[in-house]
């Protein structure tokens, strides 16, 4: 069954986005006329989830009163406004609200357009809980738009997951997972990355990922902001 929660990690500085975010959080920040975290509230929506936790902290109120009417998914702010807590401590403190199923983690800076299906459709549907602990939504850089680092991780046949260390061949991780929540359960309080999970995963052999299809698209500086809205543009154009 696909999940129904989600955690929406929503209370980064956004420090490559200034001066923007030096007067409003960057999920708050709109591209062709939506902001970055209503197009990721959109697609868990779409996707069926029914309740998304958001953490905050830079700017926690404006956060607070944009969803404050949302009613799909329903809205849950987890508050980080006294210490940040980094993605993996943002889930830890969130786990009471998360529940005991399997569930979506969602970065609220980055969005993709999907071609044939729901990508998060495919992602619950390639979740084998069996295998895995988490399972990562992976982009093709000759696919994504606004990204300037390199690449995360190599994806074997079997669908596995290896760190690439950057390499040219690999792909992208595109800010969507499914995460078994025992993973974090017994973890200690306070800030810690994800990466620290992937590692472990990795190590387990229980870290998997799953190839998007469609166009992936990251703000992460305001020069980005236009070439997402032409990437919008021609995807539109094309339907």
């Amino acid at each position: 069954m696909a999940p129904r929660v989600a955690m929406v990690l929503a209370a980064g500085l956004g420090r490559r986005m200034r001066p923007i975010t030096d007067t409003m959080p960057k999920p708050l920040v709109r591209v062709a006329g939506r902001t970055l975290l209503d197009r990721g509230l959109d697609c868990l929506a779409a996707a069926g989830v029914e309740k998304a936790v958001i953490n905050v902290h830079h700017f926690p109120e404006q956060v607070a009163a944009h969803v404050a009417s949302r009613t799909v998914p329903k809205i849950v702010i987890s508050d980080e406004s006294d210490l940040l807590l980094d993605s993996a401590g943002a889930i830890v403190k969130a786990l009471p609200e998360l529940g005991s199923e399997p569930f979506y983690i969602l970065n609220a800076d980055t969005f993709w357009i999907d071609r044939d299906e729901q990508n998060l459709g495919r992602l619950a549907r390639a979740w084998d809980a069996a295998r895995m602990d988490m399972l990562l939504m992976l982009a093709d850089g000759l696919f994504a738009t606004g990204h300037s680092g390199g690449t995360d991780f190599f994806l074997a046949s079997d669908g596995a997951l290896s760190r690439s260390g950057g390499a040219a061949t690999g792909l992208i991780y595109a800010g969507a997972a499914i995460a078994e929540p025992g993973m974090f359960r017994g973890a200690p309080a306070g800030p810690q990355s994800l990466n620290r999970y992937f590692d472990q995963a990795i190590a387990d052999g229980r870290l998997f990922g799953l190839l998007m299809g469609g166009s992936w698209i990251t703000v992460g500086a305001p020069e980005a902001i236009p070439l997402a809205e032409a990437a919008i543009a021609a995807l539109t154009e094309e339907r």
